[in-house]
C-alpha cells in the first residue's frame, strides 16, 4: 500500500456575492476531485489548534501528524531548515520578505513576486552591507527569506506582512525586546534596496520594486521526530516553497525538487503530479503541496484562485491517479486545503475545511460533495489535526 497527502493550499474560502453565493471550490471544474470524492469518505477537519493561527507552518504540521501545540516553535526556522542553515538553540531566526514600499504604505508583500534570481542579488547586497557578527541573512526563493540573529530574541510582536497591503508600515512595526535592532534593519534596506539597479529597472518595467526587507515568523530551532519514527514509513515531499520543504527535511522526509515548481499560479503543477509518482517506487508515503490558490486568495483574485483549483485538479491530481492507475498501485489519498484563504480578507482563516480519504482497495460510497457544504453535513468531523494522518497510515 502507498500513502499520498495531498494539500492544494488555501483552497477553501467562503460564499462570495461575485460568484452568487459560492465559492471558488463550488464553482471551479474539478472533475477529478468530484469524481474521487464519490468513492470516498468525505469529512471536515480544524486544522488550526485553540489559541495558534491559521498559518501554514502550523496547519501542515497539524495535517502531517504532529501536534503543533508541542513542537511549533515558529515558521523561520522550519524555512531555515529547508535552505540547510545552520541553527543553535540560541539563535532567534526570521522569515525576511522583500517587500515593495513606497516609503510609507505597504503595497506588496512580496515584491511582486520577484524573481528567485534577482532576489538573490538584492539579499546579497543586505547580507553584505547589514550583516553582523551575530546577524545573518539567507537567500531562499523568490521574495522568501531567512535572517538569524545569534543570541537574538524572540519576545516580540511581528505582523506579516501582507495582513496590511496598502496600509501604514511603521504601524506594524516589531515591538518588544530587540526592537530596535530590527526596526534600524528595516529602515536601512529602504535607503539600500530603493535605487538599487534591480529596482529601477523593474519600476521601467512596470514592475514593483523589492525595496525593503520585512521580518515576521520569529522563531527558535526546533526538534522534531523522524515521520518513520512515529508511522513506519517512509517519504518524500514535493512541493515549491521552503515552508512545507523544511517541514519535510525536519521530519526526516526526503525532499524532491521539481523543475519549474514557483510556489505561485505559475507552478509546474503536472511536474509534481509526475514527480510524486515517481517518488513512489522508492518510498511508502508521499506529501504533494501545492501553494497557488492560497496566493491567488491573498490577492484576493477570484479568477485566478478558481484557475489555480482547475489546475490543482487537472494538472496535479488527474495525473497522480493516471500515474496510479498506469502502474496499478495500491493507495490511500489524503486530499483537502490545510485552511482557507478567503478572497474576501485576503488572509487565513481558522475554519474547518473538507477533506476526502480515499482508499483504492474500498471505495466508499459518498453523496457530499467535496467543497465547503461538506463541513456543515457530514459526520466525519476530526478536531485534532494530527488525528488525519493516523487516519490515512493506519496505525
Amino acid at each position: 500500500m502507498k500513502y499520498l497527502l495531498v494539500i492544494f493550499d488555501g483552497m477553501a474560502d467562503e460564499p462570495l456575492a461575485e460568484l452568487n453565493d459560492k465559492t471558488p471550490m463550488q464553482v471551479a471544474r474539478k472533475p477529478f476531485m468530484d469524481d474521487l470524492a464519490f468513492k470516498s469518505k468525505v469529512g471536515a477537519a480544524n486544522t488550526t489548534p485553540e489559541g495558534m493561527m491559521p498559518s501554514s507552518d502550523v496547519t501542515n504540521m497539524g495535517i502531517l501528524g504532529y501536534d503543533p501545540k508541542h513542537y511549533y516553535t515558529g515558521r523561520g526556522a522550519i524555512e531555515a531548515a529547508s535552505l540547510d542553515i545552520p541553527m543553535e538553540r540560541s539563535d532567534a531566526i526570521f522569515r525576511t520578505n522583500l517587500v515593495s514600499t513606497d516609503g510609507e504604505l505597504m503595497l506588496d508583500s512580496s515584491a511582486g513576486h520577484i524573481s528567485t534570481e534577482e532576489a538573490r542579488e538584492l539579499i546579497a547586497v543586505i547580507d553584505a552591507k547589514l550583516s553582523t557578527s551575530r546577524i545573518k541573512f539567507y537567500p531562499g526563493t523568490s521574495y522568501r527569506h531567512i535572517m538569524v540573529w545569534h543570541d537574538g530574541s524572540v519576545d516580540a510582536r511581528f505582523t506579516a506582512p501582507y495582513k496590511f497591503h496598502g496600509k501604514p508600515f511603521r504601524d506594524y512595526l516589531p515591538e518588544g525586546d530587540g526592537d530596535q535592532k530590527l526596526i534600524q534593519l528595516i529602515e536601512d534596506s529602504y535607503e539600500i534596496l530603493d535605487s538599487h539597479e534591480i529596482n529601477r529597472r523593474r519600476r521601467d518595467e512596470g514592475k514593483l520594486p523589492a525595496n525593503m526587507v520585512w521580518f515576521w515568523g520569529e522563531s527558535t530551532a526546533p526538534d522534531l521526530p523522524s515521520f518513520f519514527r512515529l508511522f513506519g514509513k517512509t517519504g518524500a515531499v514535493v512541493a515549491g516553497v521552503d515552508l512545507i520543504k523544511g517541514l519535510g527535511k525536519l521530519a526526516g522526509l526526503r525532499i524532491i525538487n521539481v523543475p519549474g515548481a514557483t510556489g505561485y499560479v505559475d507552478t509546474n503543477y503536472k511536474g509534481k503530479g509526475e514527480y510524486a509518482i515517481s517518488a513512489l517506487d522508492d518510498y511508502d508515503f508521499v506529501w504533494v503541496h501545492v501553494e497557488a490558490p492560497d496566493e491567488a486568495g491573498h490577492e484576493r483574485d477570484i479568477d485566478k484562485k478558481i484557475r489555480a483549483i482547475e489546475d490543482c485538479d487537472e494538472k496535479v491530481l488527474g495525473t497522480i491517479l493516471n500515474g496510479l492507475a498506469k502502474k496499478s498501485l495500491e493507495a490511500r489519498i489524503l486530499l483537502m486545503p490545510d485552511h482557507p484563504t478567503p478572497i474576501a480578507t485576503g488572509s487565513h482563516s481558522a475554519a474547518k475545511v473538507p477533506f476526502l480519504l480515499f482508499d483504492s482497495t474500498r471505495h466508499e460510497r459518498s453523496s457530499l460533495p467535496f467543497d465547503e457544504r461538506a463541513i456543515e453535513d457530514t459526520k466525519l468531523v476530526i478536531e485534532f489535526a494530527p488525528d488525519l494522518m493516523r487516519l490515512l497510515i493506519i496505525i
